[in-house]
């Protein structure tokens, strides 16, 4: 990480998170819930998330893959411009721990974090290039008014130069994080670093 930001509640620092409702222990996990741990993380072990999720395996398999996909695949879509997706979308849903850890994935990718400075302060005011501003907004609107995307939101993406595959991409990228943001805000709580 290169500088501390902190705004709003939000921060790109490392935070932990802790589950409200019991997670599976691993000495008495079953054999298809460890394999589904190691298939999905490599912290998964370790990670209350995971061992909240993994009460139902297979639904934690298909989520996993399903991530790995959206967030992973090569081409398309930049990595970093899916981790910015993911961060505004998670600001706005008030996600302290995804949008923290997100914006740490922005910065290691894109090698910098202004941007993720912009995302914290208002997300509706950030991007330092018209390109980022487009996803921004985009994945704003995404997350606040899903029914009001319409032809003139998918153009405004296509004038900064993204692709079709590029726009399923960051809306893939969107989605996703709807959902997640949904699992961490209702099961547990973000645990910030002692002082």
């Amino acid at each position: 990480m290169s500088t501390l930001i902190k705004a709003h509640g939000f921060t790109n620092e490392t935070l932990g998170w802790k589950a409200w409702l019991d997670t599976v222990k691993l000495d008495s996990a079953t054999p298809e819930q460890i394999a589904v741990l190691e298939e999905s993380h490599p912290k998964a072990k370790v990670s209350d998330y995971y061992l909240f999720l993994v009460h139902q395996p297979e639904i934690l398999r298909q989520r996993s893959t399903a991530f790995n996909a959206i967030m992973y695949a090569p081409g398309g879509l930049s990595r970093a411009e899916r981790e910015l997706g993911a961060t505004v979308v998670s600001r706005v849903n008030g996600c302290v721990y995804c949008a923290s850890v997100h914006a740490q994935r922005f910065e290691q990718l894109a090698k910098r974090n202004d941007v993720i400075t912009e995302v914290f302060e208002d997300p509706a005011t950030a991007g330092t290039t018209e390109r980022e501003r487009a996803i921004s907004a985009f994945s704003i609107k995404i997350t606040e008014s899903p029914a009001a995307i319409g032809p003139a939101d998918i153009q405004a993406l296509k004038d900064v130069g993204l692709n079709q595959g590029e726009i399923l991409d960051l809306l893939h990228s969107d989605a996703i994080f709807a959902w997640a943001n949904r699992l961490m805000l209702n099961l547990g709580e973000p645990v910030f670093p002692q002082a």
